[in-house]
C-alpha cells in the first residue's frame, strides 16, 4: 500500500507539466507534493525541509535535470538521506540514460508516455526510498552505537589490559589519591625499541605472541597493587604509589626493565629477543600535581633518550634533573 504522505517535489519550469503530474498525484491520494519552477528554487525548498522523491525536467535552463541531481547527492550526504530522483525526459538512447545514472539519477519518466508511466513510477520509488532511508537510520544508529562503545572501552583487546584510555583514568586517580594522602605517584612507559625490526622480520600471529609475552611477564614483575597498561602499539605503562618520592629510585624499576630485556620471549618462530627503553615519570605529593597528559607527555620524551643510552630515565616532577641509571 503507498505511503500516502510521501513527501514529493515537482521541478519544471513548464506550468503545463507541473499541473498534469500534480492532478495526477492528488487523485491518486497523495498529499505532501510541492512544486518549483527551476533547480534554484527546489533546492532552497530541500534545504529547508528533505523530500523522499525528486521529480524533474532533464532541460531546464541554468541548471539541467544532471546538474541538479549532482547537487541534491551532495545534500544527502550533509544530512545522511536518499533522495529518488526521476527525470522527465523526451531523450531516448542508452548513452544518454547511462551518463545519467552515473549521475546520480534513479528512473525516468518519457513524456511521450508519462500518463501511463508516472504512478508505477512513484509507487516503485515509494518502496525503494522508504528501504534505502531505512538503511542509512539503521547504519547511523551502529555508528554511533560503536562510537559510544570504543568512547567507553578501556580494554586493550590484544593482550587483555588496560588501555591508554584506562591508563589516563587511573593515573589521574592516582595523582588525586598521593595529592590527599601524601606519597608519590609513578609513571613508567617501557617502549619497544625494536618494534618496527619485529614487525617487518616476523608474521602478525608471531607479533601478537610477543605482545602477550610482554604484557603477563610484566603483570608478573610489578607489585600487586600497581596497574599495567598498553598505551600504544608497542608501548607499555606501569602505573604506581609510593610512600615517598625517594623510593623511586632506579633499582626500584631495574626488575622490570631487566626482565623484559634479559630473556627471550618464546614464539612459534623461535625465541625473539626485544629491546626495551623504560622512562619515568614520578610526581611527589607535596608538589602542585599535574595534568595525567603532562606526566604522560614527559615520559614520552624521556623515553628516546632511553632508547638511545639503554638505560632507565627518571625525571621528578619540577624538582632535581633526571637520575640516570
Amino acid at each position: 500500500m503507498p505511503n500516502l504522505d510521501l513527501p514529493i517535489l515537482v521541478v519544471d519550469d513548464a506550468k503545463f507539466s507541473s499541473t498534469i503530474i500534480g492532478k495526477t498525484l492528488k487523485l491518486a491520494g497523495y498529499r505532501d507534493i510541492r512544486f518549483a519552477n527551476s533547480a534554484a528554487a527546489a533546492l532552497k525548498m530541500m534545504e529547508e525541509r528533505a523530500v523522499s522523491v525528486l521529480v524533474a525536467d532533464w532541460l531546464m535552463p541554468e541548471m539541467d535535470g544532471l546538474q541538479m541531481a549532482g547537487r541534491v547527492r551532495q545534500f544527502d550526504e550533509q544530512i545522511n538521506h536518499y533522495t529518488y530522483i526521476i527525470l522527465l525526459t523526451a531523450k531516448e538512447g542508452v548513452e544518454a540514460l547511462s551518463e545519467a545514472f552515473d549521475r546520480g539519477v534513479d528512473d525516468f519518466i518519457y513524456k511521450s508516455d508519462m500518463n501511463k508511466q508516472l504512478l508505477p513510477r512513484i509507487y516503485a520509488a515509494d518502496r525503494i526510498v522508504d528501504l534505502q532511508n531505512s538503511l542509512l537510520i539503521a547504519n547511523q544508529l551502529l555508528v554511533d552505537n560503536n562510537r559510544e562503545l570504543e568512547a567507553k572501552n578501556v580494554i586493550d583487546l590484544q593482550t587483555g589490559l588496560g588501555n591508554q584510555k584506562f591508563a589516563e583514568q587511573k593515573l589521574s586517580g592516582n595523582l588525586v589519591h598521593a595529592e590527599s594522602r601524601g606519597g608519590a605517584t609513578s609513571y613508567l612507559l617501557l617502549g619497544v625499541k625494536n618494534w618496527a625490526q619485529i614487525r617487518t622480520n616476523y608474521s602478525h600471529t608471531v607479533q601478537e605472541e610477543i605482545l602477550l609475552g610482554i604484557a603477563r611477564r610484566l603483570r608478573h614483575l610489578i607489585r600487586p597493587l600497581d596497574t599495567v597498561c598498553r598505551v600504544s602499539e608497542s608501548q607499555f605503562a606501569v602505573i604506581a604509589n609510593f610512600n615517598n618520592i625517594d623510593h623511586c629510585t632506579t633499582s626500584c624499576y631495574r626488575r622490570i626493565h631487566d626482565g623484559i630485556n634479559l630473556k627471550a620471549f618464546k614464539t612459534t618462530a623461535g625465541f625473539v629477543s626485544v629491546q626495551a627503553g623504560t622512562s619515568v615519570c614520578a610526581v611527589s605529593s607535596e608538589q602542585s600535581p599535574p595534568k595525567a597528559q603532562e606526566v604522560e607527555r614527559t615520559a614520552l620524551n624521556k623515553l628516546q633518550y632511553s632508547y638511545d643510552t639503554g638505560t632507565i630515565s627518571i625525571n621528578r616532577w619540577k624538582s632535581a634533573p633526571e637520575e640516570i641509571a
